[in-house]
């Protein structure tokens, strides 16, 4: 009997788990891409299919040198107080929340954080199990530093480099700037991309250890998970199918509605975002690639001036990303209450 609810509870969570990178895939991975069709350097087919490559080689080839995101989330939460039925039960419900959650961000065209959901329905479930008990801190930390990090990086990163960009193009020809930013733009589009999929791919790897380790099907080591190149590879395939189901209603209220954005401008927003993702990759902490890019592309259109950002757009994705702690995590609490009681 033990056994047939394992087994079920390993399916279900597994088909979860791919359910959210799926999910991800389609709604988060497409701000990678945003800025480089607003100002047309790259087509919107072929930009969300180099996102697909480019999201499957980031998530596959980071985690392969450097896991430490991965190691990260599989560390933020305990959901071992009521025994491990309870835990497959409560990792479940937590993945539920986030689809849910992603699902109605997408319909509604607000870029909200998969990251965000992710760690609230992650800590929903948990304390539904444990209480604050069942929270580590010390990695919680990592997020709260990667949320005010990213924000001020991307917001000042974005600021600053276009500042930089316009005093050093100032006497070159506009026919050949252009030309230069549009390749550069190509370029770091494609690096947000790559390193979309490091970063969520990453965290969602570690969820998936999660679900094994639960199962007897996976070991700790020095409190982590080594993670296999087959789970690599599953999870990294999962992202690009999602990305390439499309996105263009993100597109359109990241790189369209916020700002409107010239290719110079486009080109210091996907570096800014680019640098910061990659510097949190490197030091493991888990940091929201929505947050990030939206936040440099902010501080790109506040150089100019600041009425060039459109603040209702601005405060809707404010709002969005306040309200996915308690939003998520306390469907995620609900659902695991319910789930650990019937089952």
């Amino acid at each position: 009997m033990v056994v047939n609810f394992l087994s079920i509870a390993l399916f279900v969570t597994v088909t979860l788990v791919l359910g959210v990178i799926f999910v991800n895939g389609w709604t988060d991975a497409p701000n990678a891409i945003a800025t480089a069709v607003s100002t047309r350097v790259l087509s919107p087919n072929f930009a969300i299919w180099m996102a697909v490559v480019m999201n499957f080689a980031g998530a596959l080839v980071m985690t392969y040198f450097n896991a430490q995101v991965a190691e990260t989330i599989s560390k933020i939460v305990s959901f071992e107080a009521q025994g491990i039925q309870a835990a497959q039960v409560a990792l479940a419900a937590s993945l539920f929340a986030i689809v849910v959650w992603a699902v109605a961000a997408w319909y509604f065209g607000i870029p909200t954080s998969e990251s965000h959901a992710l760690i609230a329905g992650l800590t929903g479930s948990a304390m539904a199990l444990g209480g604050l008990g069942a929270v580590n801190g010390e990695e919680w930390i990592k997020v709260l530093i990667g949320l005010v990090v990213s924000t001020i990086m991307g917001f000042f990163g974005g600021y600053i480099l276009t500042k930089v960009i316009v005093l050093l193009f100032q006497n070159v020809a506009r026919p050949k700037a252009n030309k230069f930013f549009t390749v550069g733009q190509a370029i770091s589009a494609a690096a947000n991309a790559f390193l979309h999929g490091a970063q969520d791919g990453q965290k969602f790897m570690g969820v998936f250890m999660l679900g094994l380790y639960y199962n007897n099907l996976a070991e700790k080591t020095g409190g982590g998970f080594t993670i296999p190149l087959w789970v690599m590879a599953l999870c990294s395939i999962t992202m690009g199918l999602g990305t390439s189901v499309g996105g263009m209603k993100i597109i359109k209220s990241v790189g369209m509605d916020m700002v409107k954005l010239e290719t110079y401008q486009g080109f210091t927003a996907d570096l800014s975002a680019a640098i910061c993702l990659f510097l949190a990759s490197v030091f493991g902490i888990p940091v929201s690639t929505t947050h990030t890019k939206t936040t440099a592309i902010m501080g790109v259109g506040a150089s100019k001036r600041l009425s060039s950002v459109d603040w209702r757009i601005v405060y809707e994705m404010i709002f969005a990303w306040v309200m996915t702690f308690p939003g998520c995590g306390l469907i995620a609490y609900i659902m695991a209450k319910f789930f650990v009681a019937i089952f």
